[in-house]
């Protein structure tokens, strides 16, 4: 048991682990209800394992992590320690569900902890891919129950219906790219998997439009756009204008199915103009009118501290003295965030608040973007455009709901992007670019071997 296969053998079973770990936290994130904190637990108890059992002293370990990933720990472990600064002055941890806090100020920490272990040891496509189809197909499977059968008003599968809505509807859109992706490669492995993604992609889509979800909808043309400029140079013009027909004819038909519960997506349209027109004749008690106040209240917020802002449980206090005072509707203080990421940020810990938010959100957006503007090769492009879209999804997911504040909605954010861009480095090593997107040659090779 000596020889020199051991540590190989030992790297093989991290990386199949932590395979196994990506791809169990994408598909069960919404549909199981502690996936969310028990997969990426595991994931960090994995880790806490290997760090203890290496053979190797650290300093003698060859250098894995480049510029690109110590910026991307840089952010992460700023937002945290802001975040974890904030409830030590006020002495109150944020309220994440079921009014416990679940030490999500924490949770970028464990990101970045996962980060730096899953590059030392990247996981394969496989699980990102199956993790996608199981996912994508299950949240539409639980959508189409609730509504058809169960006769539900909005699908939710016992969570939040916006979370929900939302996440599925990223997953289906990873799914068509992960989908089309495959499509673009001359020699596909497990052929099976490229339709199953397709029908991943109906499947979330579908969840997304039974669940009601307004602020997910106005992401798609987004998204939309962003697919058709990702894979331009990969397809033919022609084929481009039938994935777009296509998927065209699917959101048609998906509007088409909503209609037949008499609550679907034109209805929750008409009622969010209704909302709006209610509102500006005085009325704010409907779920847009709550946003429009609750919007009003973190401005009014913000500008009387806008540094630092008020911090965790003294901003609930502050708002439920603006509906003492008749400024905001009585609902509003029923709660625990301002239903926007931004606003809420604002007007809980300033502007300082807000730029490790931006950071949160651009510095990876730039860091996938640079490497989808500096490759041809379509797999790098699919990965690259992956995890652009989950960051610039989240900007919109969080305009009109704090998702970085909903336990799902952080975890998936620091897990599908920080797993996508461990992908994209494997990916981008195992072509001999692991420096950057124009870098040749120069990447410190891992323990990678091409994955499926």
């Amino acid at each position: 048991m000596t020889g020199h296969a051991m540590p190989g053998q030992a790297a093989d079973a991290w990386r199949t682990a932590n395979t196994l770990l990506i791809g169990a936290f994408v598909a069960l994130l919404i549909l199981l209800p502690w996936a969310y904190a028990a997969i990426p637990l595991a994931a960090g108890l994995l880790a806490l394992t290997g760090l203890l059992l290496r053979r190797r002293p650290v300093g003698a370990i060859p250098a894995v992590l480049d510029a690109e990933d110590r910026l991307w720990l840089l952010v992460l472990l700023a937002f945290a320690g802001l975040w974890c600064l904030d409830v030590l002055r006020t002495g109150v941890w944020p309220v994440a569900q079921h009014g416990k806090s679940w030490l999500v100020p924490l949770w970028p920490l464990l990101a970045a902890g996962l980060l730096v272990w899953w590059r030392y040891h990247p996981p394969s496509r496989i699980g990102w891919w199956l993790g996608l189809v199981v996912g994508a197909l299950g949240a539409g499977g639980i959508a189409v129950y609730e509504r058809f059968v169960l006769g539900a008003y909005r699908a939710d599968n016992d969570m939040n219906a916006i979370p929900f809505g939302n996440l599925a509807l990223l997953l289906g859109v990873l799914a068509l790219v992960a989908m089309l992706g495959r499509m673009a490669r001359p020699h596909r492995p497990l052929p099976w998997l490229t339709p199953l993604l397709g029908l991943a992609a109906a499947g979330g889509l579908a969840a997304s439009f039974l669940s009601g979800t307004r602020g997910g909808w106005v992401a798609l043309p987004l998204l939309a756009w962003m697919g058709f400029r990702g894979f331009r140079g990969v397809f033919p013009r022609r084929r481009m204008l039938w994935v777009a027909a296509g998927l065209w004819l699917l959101l048609t038909g998906l509007v088409a199915m909503t209609a037949i519960t008499n609550y679907g997506v034109t209805q929750r349209l008409e009622r969010a103009v209704s909302d709006i027109e209610q509102y500006w004749e005085g009325d704010s008690s409907s779920s847009v009118g709550l946003r429009l106040d609750m919007w009003y209240a973190g401005g009014r917020l913000f500008l009387d501290k806008p540094w630092l802002g008020w911090g965790e449980g003294r901003l609930e206090a502050a708002r439920d003295g603006m509906v003492e005072r008749g400024l905001i509707h009585p609902s509003v203080s029923h709660y625990d965030q301002l239903h926007s990421d931004l606003v809420d940020t604002a007007a809980r810990r300033g502007i300082l608040g807000v730029l490790t938010l931006l950071a949160l959100y651009g510095v990876p957006a730039w860091l996938f973007a640079r490497h989808l503007r500096g490759s041809r090769d379509a797999q790098t492009r699919t990965l690259a455009l992956s995890g652009l879209m989950i960051c610039f999804a989240f900007v919109y997911f969080g305009l009109t709901q704090s998702m970085l504040r909903d336990v799902r909605g952080l975890s998936g954010y620091l897990g599908l992007t920080v797993a996508c861009w461990v992908l994209l480095k494997t990916h981008l090593v195992t072509l001999g670019e692991g420096r950057g997107p124009r870098g040749k040659g120069r990447g410190a090779r891992t323990n990678v071997e091409a994955s499926a």
